[in-house]
């Protein structure tokens, strides 16, 4: 299609004559480009000047769209003074094409901007590549083999985004790659880099009888007062890291490598990614650019009333800059998390919040359509004399040259249509940085509770001025929805013992503040379950993962977990600054972020204890699974790669039965198989037992050892050969002898429930295959010996005196509770030679195989579920035995809510009922007399 034919609307001509005048420079055109022309001219001087300039090019380069690579062509030969003049007349060309096909609606909005952003990046890089070479020819910059010398400009802003307004400056920084010399030549060459980086930012902003190309700003470099205009990476990192500021941070959202050495540019910003996209949501930097509006508005004196008339088009009430700062904060308060929220430009990361119900849907599209138009309103004020404004003029007069340029006659509608348009941005931003305070008046306290809040402000959590000011402004609501509780005395002082537990206050109480449902879940919490608010006040992050938009998502399950977990392992050990520690960090803070939820989800009812269990056992499966390939490679650095096929670790008691709670350790064992490799290559070789061995207590350190983040699990392995007198990692070849000729009873028992979770080495997958091979052979051999059922029962008698249940709602340990009822199921899966692990799929082995009637099964089961249901729910409320009185009434009304009991007094004759039952069941089960 030809440019003419796209044409969808038209400039108005403020001076017809004008407009006749310049229109009539082109009598073979079509009648609509010669309107578009003579409106453009007849309201623009400065296009009217371009017109003239440029009649006998206009007419054939209108036929093509690619403008900047057209005019730009060839410019990389020319030295620097030739340079400056070419690119001067290569701006006045886009300038006016870009300017003819945005006034006539032929090219959308990013197209406009994106031809200007394409024609300042062509032209900063031959600018600056000019005068590097200069240098170079001089003999004033090393030889180096890095591109452009290693020298490279960021595009920020608007530049960055590609959305350069019509008569935009363009902000860069500039820096250079110190490690492209030799340390003794980087003075010399930072010197000759700083002149080549004044000369070119003269080449493009110097106004002289051809013009000029850009205005360029250099001031947002790091410390821009005192530092030369151009710095070494090494500076710059070490400045961010140090000093950088919440509004640096939002001012690299937008930052692109766009000139010189582009691969290192690409490599800054890589390894400055950790400033500014942090790796927790960052509510806080909410406040921080609230404050920076304020103090934009207070100094250009652009408060109070709003009215169109000399209006500040980009900085004033509604205007362009709210509509940024809305969507940059957002996207730094969960960018870190989710890097489909960094889009650079505004449009596109609008469209990314709403994707991810960061912003409502409407919202995001009302704010695109404003944002538009005041874009269009913008370019058409600069238009009229290529001036770098971006208030409205203040004359009626002026005011109707804007109006024309954007198609209409009416200045005073136009006017009236803009005003609602700023107010209507306003009203939906200024919601978002400063919501109204809260309207809740404080509710009636008790003395003693009066006491408790008045000792919050001696916590660290509120040591600062800002955590108190924030803290402030959510006081009112947090303490009204306690009051509502069911029983608000026990949730203030669960709340108080969160409190006192927090290190600091700012980042949650400003998430708080954001999202004002999470008060209604920490009162929940704190009135309900006492070990879930301990938990959320040793890892306060984890509320992150309660709006990260998938906390309600259906359960992935072990294997997607698995690869989630490996991605975050991945980026922990390959973002700059990264390795192993910073590993067991990440996996620390995602494993606490679902523990959390399938806590959150159980307290709610959105799950039952039996799917928390595998959910657990699911989680810390991946757990296993993510870290001991990443422990073993890091271990296979120091002393080469596991020697043979590999190691695999076996998931042994609840964790390989798939029934964990949310206070529950993990019991593992490590077989490996050397396949002959008497050590290891590598640069610090090991025998092959002690290489496995320490391969083996690196894991266990891996998962238990407190971290900056806390801690993951903690690791039992006295069920491996031997016990604890046997080594910490067992050959295939020893475990298989061990298990036919040497092993106990118990252990075959425990084997029944053994499941391999993670494995590395070269073979290891085909191992695990063997090993489980293995583990069916065994209990299918060792299940027929005579001795199971007298040994099943001498253990159970040994158990159950050494251990006595801790009270009367003990459903764990004791005869005819959980651990005795799991005892009967593996002792059915031994007999009956079966791989089933969980107790209920091994009570049905039991019942196949003859060894439990139908009835005795599944009597056994529904007690196992009961007796789950309470030990689950009660490691949710506390991690120590259950006290009535300890978990408060709110912990009891869950509690009885999840065994369906009316009275603690009747849950305690319903478990004394049920034990009894199951006692009489397992003696029969195992061929005992009744009592």
């Amino acid at each position: 299609m030809s440019f003419s034919s796209r044409i969808t609307r038209l400039p108005l001509p403020a001076d017809p004559a004008r407009a006749a005048d310049v229109a009539g420079l082109f009598p073979d055109l079509p009648d609509r480009l010669r309107d578009l022309i003579g409106g453009a001219a007849g309201s623009s001087p400065y296009l009217a000047g371009l017109l003239r300039a440029e009649a006998d090019w206009l007419p054939g380069a209108l036929a093509h769209d690619d403008v900047v690579a057209r005019e730009t062509a060839g410019l990389e030969a020319l030295e620097a003074e030739p340079l400056g003049i070419a690119l001067r007349r290569a701006k006045r060309r886009v300038a006016l094409q870009a300017a003819l096909a945005d006034l006539g609606g032929v090219w959308p909005l990013e197209q406009v901007t994106g031809a200007l952003s394409d024609l300042a990046d062509r032209a900063v890089d031959l600018a600056l590549r000019a005068h590097v070479s200069t240098e170079i020819r001089r003999g004033k910059l090393p030889q180096t083999d890095a591109d452009a010398g290693g020298i490279f400009a960021l595009a920020m802003g608007k530049g960055g985004a590609r959305e350069l307004n019509y008569s935009s400056d363009i902000d860069l920084i500039v820096l250079f790659d110190e490690t492209a010399y030799a340390a003794d030549a980087q003075m010399e060459a930072r010197a000759a880099l700083i002149r080549a980086t004044r000369r070119m930012a003269a080449t493009l902003s110097d106004v002289t009888d051809h013009g000029y190309v850009f205005r360029t700003d250099l001031r947002l470099r790091p410390d821009a007062a005192v530092t030369p205009v151009c710095i070494s990476t090494a500076a710059a990192l070490a400045y961010y890291e140090a000093e950088g500021r919440t509004w640096e941070r939002a001012a690299f959202i937008k930052a692109r490598a766009a000139a010189g050495d582009i691969a290192a540019g690409e490599r800054f910003l890589r390894e400055l990614r950790p400033f500014v996209w942090r790796k927790h949501l960052d509510f806080a930097a909410i406040q921080d650019a609230h404050d920076m509006r304020l103090r934009i508005r207070d100094h250009k004196g652009l408060g109070g009333r709003l009215e169109v008339a000399g209006h500040n088009l980009k900085l004033g009430q509604g205007g362009i800059r709210e509509i940024e700062f809305f969507t940059q904060t957002r996207q730094l308060i969960a960018g870190g998390r989710d890097r489909d929220l960094r889009a650079r430009d505004t449009v596109g990361g609008l469209a990314a919040l709403a994707a991810k119900g960061w912003v409502p849907q409407d919202v995001a599209e009302e704010l695109t359509a404003h944002y538009r138009e005041h874009r269009d309103i913008e370019h058409r004020i600069q238009m009229v004399n290529d001036a770098q404004t971006h208030s409205l003029p203040k004359d009626d007069g002026a005011l109707r040259v804007i109006a024309a340029l954007s198609g209409e006659a009416d200045p005073q509608a136009w006017c009236a249509r803009l005003k609602s348009r700023l107010e209507r941005v306003h009203a939906l931003t200024e919601r978002f940085f400063a919501p109204n305070a809260p309207t809740d008046d404080l509710p009636e306290l008790s003395d003693e509770s009066r006491a408790i809040i008045q000792g919050w402000q001696a916590y660290p959590a509120l040591r600062s001025d800002r955590a108190r000011q924030i803290f402030r402004r959510i006081e009112a609501p947090l303490l009204s929805r306690m009051a509502r509780a069911g029983h608000p005395a026990e949730a203030l002082a669960r709340f108080d013992s969160f409190l006192s537990g927090l290190p600091a206050g700012v980042q949650l109480f400003s998430l708080f503040e954001a999202n004002p449902q999470l008060i209604d879940l920490i009162v929940d919490i704190c009135g309900t379950a006492p070990a879930l608010a301990a938990y959320l006040a040793r890892h306060p992050a984890v509320l992150d993962g309660v709006l990260a938009g998938s906390f309600f998502d259906p359960w992935p399950g072990e294997a997607a977990l698995t690869a989630e977990l490996g991605r975050a392992l991945e980026r922990a050990l390959t973002q700059p600054g990264g390795g192993y520690e910073r590993a067991l960090d990440a996996a620390r803070r995602w494993a606490h972020e679902w523990q959390f939820r399938i806590g959150v989800h159980h307290l709610r009812g959105l799950i039952g204890a039996e799917e928390a269990a595998v959910q657990y056992a699911d989680l810390a499966g991946a757990c296993v699974a993510g870290l001991f390939p990443v422990t073993a490679a890091d271990f296979a650095r120091r002393h080469g790669p596991p020697p043979g096929r590999g190691a695999v670790v076996m998931g042994m008691g609840s964790l390989g039965a798939r029934v964990l709670n949310a206070a529950s350790d993990l019991d593992l064992i490590v077989i490996y198989d050397a396949g002959g490799a008497e050590a290891s290559d590598g640069p610090r070789p090991l025998a092959a037992r002690p290489y496995y061995a320490r391969l083996t207590q690196a894991m266990v350190t891996a998962l238990s050892a407190p971290t900056a983040e806390g801690r993951l699990y903690e690791v039992d392995m006295r069920l491996r050969p031997s016990g604890r007198q046997g080594p910490v990692a067992t050959s295939i070849h020893s475990f298989e002898a061990y298990q036919l000729t040497e092993a106990w009873t118990w252990e075959h028992l425990a084997l029944t429930r053994a499941r391999c979770v993670a494995h590395a080495g070269a073979d290891a997958a085909a191992l695990a295959a063997r090993i489980e091979t293995l583990r069916t052979q065994i209990l299918t051999a060792r299940g027929t010996d005579a001795r199971v059922l007298p040994d099943t029962v001498q253990m159970r008698d040994r158990l159950f005196a050494a251990k006595r249940p801790d009270g009367p709602f003990d459903a764990r340990q004791g005869a005819g509770r959980l651990q005795d009822i799991d005892l009967l199921a593996q002792s059915c899966a031994l007999r009956a030679g079966d791989p089933a692990r969980s107790t209920l799929a091994q009570l049905r082995a039991g019942r196949r195989a003859g060894l439990l009637t139908a009835p005795q099964a599944e009597r056994l089961s529904s007690l196992w579920r009961a007796q789950w249901r309470l030990h689950a729910a009660t490691r949710l409320l506390t991690e120590r035995p259950l006290d009535m009185d300890e978990i408060g009434r709110g912990g009891q009304d869950f509690l009885l809510r999840e065994v369906e009991a009316e009275t603690p007094q009747a849950l305690r004759d319903r478990l004394a009922d049920q034990v009894h039952e199951a006692q009489a069941i397992i003696r029969a089960g195992l061929g005992l007399a009744l009592d």
